[in-house]
């Protein structure tokens, strides 16, 4: 999820300002010219760093008018290109901003591994078998779950011990009841502080994902979603408010196998027109139906989320796995 924190004066810069720096000088120098592909996971292999701070340093980026969303996924370098859509990577090739730390390079396959069962049931989460499972020692395992839990799929219960609940109506319905009295009041404190073409950005984004609604796959609309409920939300100030939203929106992560797994079960997206919604009062500068519009859609995208997950428990469930321990 976005990060609101900044750096401290005199501190190592944090990775994202740290990645925004290099693909700047990047540009500058021309090794990433205009026209350039730029796409968040790649980029994030290559620089040897996770998806997080690739995005905030895209989206400072995009702030700085050194880069512009693409019409598909991803971003471009701004300018006029010689060569539209050139592939990205000449200028980066052999580069890292680091070593991946440890627990990088199980978490993706860890947070798959929950996720595609959460469906099914509510797991414990048994950390000294998880660093058996992966390999690594139990700090790093300790790092993952501490990860898991930022991420809002991990809750603690009386006994400290970590757990996936299970996402069944209920649940799914609590998640969206705090969604929806957390994310307008976000949004509104965010809308002073977005940069300039910001929400146009995203309203012109969403108007073109529409007209080719019946052919988008997965990935686009995980992005779609992100743009939202990450991205945009991610310029409120209110660090303590951002958090609460994070722990709130596990389900932004899960649907990004819910969108992959489940088959289409509506010709186009709901919730495209339902964003379309939000934005566009939001660039005119109406902050108060803004912020309504998106209680709307969050109360909307319940009945949905709860179909989706009910049309996973129908397929086989996983194969078992020795950290995850089924909660009757």
């Amino acid at each position: 999820m976005t990060s609101r924190s900044r750096d401290l004066p005199g501190a190592q810069p944090r990775m994202h300002a740290r990645t925004a720096d290099l693909l700047a000088a990047r540009i500058a120098d021309g090794s990433l010219p205009p026209g350039t592909a730029l796409f968040e996971s790649r980029l994030a292999a290559l620089l040897g760093t996770s998806r997080g701070p690739t995005r905030q340093a895209l989206a400072r980026l995009e702030a700085q008018g050194l880069v512009r969303r693409a019409e598909g996924r991803g971003y471009v370098v701004a300018g006029a290109a010689r060569r539209p859509g050139a592939a990205l990577l000449v200028g980066l090739d052999g580069l890292r901003l680091a070593p991946s730390a440890s627990w990088e390079r199980v978490y993706a396959e860890v947070e798959r591994a929950i996720v595609a069962r959460m469906a099914f049931a509510t797991w414990r989460v048994v950390e000294t078998d998880l660093a058996r499972h992966h390999g690594v020692s139990r700090t790093v395992a300790r790092e993952v779950i501490a990860r898991l839990h930022q991420r809002g799929l991990l809750r603690r219960d009386d006994r400290a011990r970590w757990y996936a609940p299970a996402l069944t109506a209920a649940h799914v319905g609590e998640l969206y009841e705090v969604r929806a009295l957390l994310e307008p009041a976000a949004l509104t404190a965010a809308a002073p502080r977005l940069p300039a073409g910001f929400a146009s950005g995203l309203r012109t984004r969403v108007a073109a994902a529409m007209m080719r609604a019946e052919i988008l796959d997965g990935a686009e609309l995980d992005e779609l979603e992100a743009d939202l409920h990450v991205r945009l939300l991610g310029h409120c100030p209110n660090a303590t408010l951002m958090e609460a939203v994070r722990l709130h929106q596990s389900l932004l992560v899960a649907h990004s196998f819910l969108y992959a797994w489940v088959p289409r079960l509506f010709p186009a997206e709901p919730f495209l027109p339902e964003h379309l919604a939000v934005l566009t009062p939001l660039e005119a500068g109406k902050v108060a139906e803004s912020a309504e519009a998106l209680r709307r859609h969050l109360r909307d995208s319940l009945a949905r989320a709860v179909a989706r997950i009910e049309q996973v428990k129908r397929a086989p469930q996983p194969p078992a796995l020795p950290y995850l321990r089924s909660v009757p």
